[in-house]
């Protein structure tokens, strides 16, 4: 885990609820902590599943999982299939998806954690989401770097020429994509640019060097809701240099952890 992902953890909007390590601090009621182990099958696999299939993807007996099984349906935590007998999440956990879901802010978990990121990435780092005239920058976060590449709240993305904007016309809705990249002079099925487009989606980053400002490059990574939507673009920018924008470096793989695992908490489906 990064020191960014560590420092969100600790923040108001923990990150570690899809962790499945032991948490650390006070102990609680073991046999919970067990059973809840059944509860996070589930939601790994997204289906219902016979008794022996869930019990064998907790790590535990079926014997040893019925019991929790017959308690977390008197819950509403899990139903039983009359005609096939297979387990799946119940009304009750239903509700409390949606109620997180409704509390969760993507905006407020990201700029929590900012700070960190721009202290890992070793470089400045934007949050932008979509508004009325496409993506638009809602915040900046200095690194700690001497060289820094001046970025101001509100500015526009271009969806065809920065990181960020890429990310948008990659993972957002075709439709309102298209009108605002045509006021930029382009189409979404120019042959070049839709097929980095379709990198972008296949590697979940978006890279541009020396294309708005020269000297200048810059990655982003997309953050999702917990309906599988893009609600969040996170980027790091920086001397062309400097700054390492190998897919595979390390900014790169910070950007994607930190991405990751704000998704998570945001409820968002796992994605390969």
């Amino acid at each position: 885990m990064s020191d960014a992902e560590r420092r969100l953890n600790d923040a108001p909007f923990p990150l570690d609820a899809a962790d499945d390590e032991p948490a650390r601090g006070p102990r609680g009621i073991q046999s919970v902590e067990v059973g809840g182990q059944l509860l996070k099958a589930l939601a790994r696999t997204g289906r219902r599943m016979a008794l022996k299939d869930l019990a064998r993807e907790a790590g535990m007996t079926a014997a040893k999982a019925h019991p929790y099984l017959v308690s977390f349906c008197k819950l509403g935590l899990m139903e039983q299939d009359r005609a096939s007998g297979h387990y799946g999440l119940g009304p009750l956990a239903m509700q409390m998806g949606l109620i997180s879901l409704q509390q969760a802010d993507p905006v407020r978990l990201a700029i929590s954690g900012l700070p960190a990121l721009a202290q890992e990435v070793g470089y400045t780092v934007s949050v932008a989401m979509w508004s009325g005239q496409g993506p638009a920058i809602i915040r900046v976060e200095e690194g700690p770097t001497h060289v820094y590449v001046a970025m101001r709240h509100g500015t526009p993305a271009s969806l065809r020429h920065t990181a960020t904007g890429k990310i948008f016309a990659a993972f957002g809705e075709p439709g309102r994509i298209a009108p605002l990249l045509q006021a930029e002079g382009h189409r979404l099925d120019e042959p070049a640019f839709a097929q980095e487009l379709a990198a972008i989606r296949d590697s979940g980053l978006s890279i541009v060097e020396n294309q708005l400002l020269s000297g200048v490059s810059a990655l982003a990574v997309p953050v999702f809701d917990g309906f599988g939507q893009l609600a969040l673009a996170i980027a790091a920018i920086g001397p062309s240099v400097t700054l390492d924008a190998d897919p595979h470096g390390r900014p790169a793989l910070v950007l994607r952890a930190w991405a990751r695992s704000l998704s998570q908490r945001l409820g968002a489906p796992a994605r390969d």
